[in-house]
C-alpha cells in the first residue's frame, strides 16, 4: 500500500513525528559521545576517523573525492577543507586520477592506517556503549531490517 502526502498508517500525524524526532536524537546523542570520545582519547575529530574509515576499507586504500565525500555524508568543499587537513597531518595524501585529468583520489597513508587502528577500539566501545549493547539479538534483527528498507538492495552497506 503506497501513502500520499497527508495519509496515515492508522496512528496520527503527531505519533509519526515524535518517532523521527526519537531518531534524529539518537543520531545526535551518539554522534556526540563518538565525537568527543574520539577527540579527548585520539586528537581525531568523528569525521575525520570516518574519512580514514571509508579509505582503508576501499581498494588500495583510495577512493575519489567524490565517492568519498558521499560515503561519509559531507559536501565536495567541505571534505576538501577535511582532506587538507588530514593531509597536513600526515593522515591522507592526495593523488591524481590517471583516467581522468580533473579527479583526485585521496589515499590513506601508513601514518593515517595508523592511527585509525589506535582510535577503533574507542569508536567501537562507543558504538557498543550507545547503540549495540542496548539492544538484543533479536532487536538488532529487527532494526537491521527495518534501515534495509531505508536502503533497499544494499545489504548491510548502503553505498
Amino acid at each position: 500500500m503506497t501513502l500520499t502526502a497527508g495519509e496515515s498508517r492508522g496512528s496520527t500525524g503527531s505519533e509519526e513525528l515524535v518517532v523521527w524526532r526519537m531518531l534524529q536524537r539518537a543520531q545526535v546523542r551518539i554522534t556526540r559521545v563518538l565525537e568527543a570520545d574520539l577527540l579527548v582519547e585520539h586528537d581525531l575529530a568523528l569525521a575525520s576517523y570516518e574519512v580514514l574509515s571509508q579509505l582503508s576499507e576501499a581498494p588500495e586504500r583510495r577512493l575519489r573525492m567524490n565517492d568519498l565525500a558521499d560515503r561519509v555524508l559531507l559536501s565536495r568543499s567541505g571534505l576538501t577543507r577535511l582532506i587538507d587537513r588530514l593531509q597536513r597531518d600526515g593522515l591522507v595524501e592526495r593523488e591524481a586520477c590517471p583516467s581522468d585529468a580533473r579527479g583526485l583520489f585521496a589515499v590513506l597513508t601508513d601514518e593515517g592506517a595508523a592511527r585509525l587502528t589506535e582510535a577503533g577500539p574507542t569508536y567501537l566501545r562507543g558504538v557498543r556503549g550507545q547503540f549495540l549493547d542496548m539492544l538484543d539479538p533479536d532487536e538488532l534483527r529487527q532494526c537491521a531490517a527495518m534501515l534495509n528498507k531505508l536502503f533497499p538492495g544494499s545489504g548491510t552497506d548502503p553505498y
